[in-house]
């Protein structure tokens, strides 16, 4: 197995029937969707745990190349993936579905407590109750589909529930010259304005989603100690 493909414990089955067989590959469940959506977004060797093709990928059972080369008349093995995601279904044990689930249920909750806030506190909402409101509105995760879009859905049905701010917000900082190296490479995503004080100082300010300002101050504080920071 090359060095960069996903483990065979991370690995699920992909399956197509065809002619009364079965051919499956194991691939990285994380990269299904986009794998779906554009193949050549996704790197093959990531993808796939190994660059093997199977009848029977646990029993150990593969075709011939003869076999290989009649049903997908290619032995390339980014071409014979593309046909099994495409024609075929991801196999998952209930244990796998149910890890995927909550993998996915808790990077949909962080990304929204990291990028909106309660407008009424201006602070964001703690995950718990976020968690809570998605069961309430007993919203369905899907392990494949991309996290862009769930939040997107999810946010859509907290609306009704819970208020939610996705204004951006602007934060001021001054900073002295010994942590602008540190303090700048997490703050020049958002970076709006900056100039260099006279008494050496460096000054900005940034535009970031309003759940990640008091993330944003908590790291500048951590590495400039006497550094200001204010909303704006």
């Amino acid at each position: 197995m090359k060095a960069n493909m996903v483990s065979l414990d991370s690995a699920v089955l992909a399956r197509w029937e065809y002619g009364g067989k079965r051919y499956e590959i194991l691939v990285d469940p994380d990269l299904v969707d986009s794998f779906k959506s554009d193949p050549s977004s996704v790197n093959i060797d990531d993808f796939l745990a190994t660059d093997e093709v199977w009848h029977d990928a646990r029993g150990g059972d593969r075709p011939t190349e003869e076999a290989i080369e009649s049903t997908f008349s290619t032995q390339d093995i980014s071409e014979i993936a593309v046909m099994i995601i495409e024609k075929g279904s991801i196999q998952l044990t209930t244990n796998q579905r149910k890890d995927l689930v909550e993998q996915k249920r808790q990077m949909i909750i962080q990304e929204i407590h990291s990028t909106a806030i309660d407008p009424k506190a201006k602070t964001p909402h703690p995950k718990t109750r976020i968690e809570l409101a998605l069961e309430e509105s007993r919203f369905s995760v899907d392990p494949f589909k991309r996290l862009e879009l769930q939040v997107k859905d999810a946010i859509n049905v907290l609306k009704p529930l819970i208020p939610l701010s996705f204004e951006p917000v602007r934060v001021a900082f001054r900073i002295p010259s010994a942590g602008y190296g540190a303090c700048g490479k997490f703050l020049r995503p958002y970076l709006d304005k900056e100039e260099w004080l006279s008494n050496g100082d460096w000054a900005c300010i940034i535009e970031c989603p309003p759940g990640m300002a008091g993330n944003l101050i908590g790291k500048v504080k951590g590495v400039a100690g006497n550094s200001e920071a204010k909303e704006l």
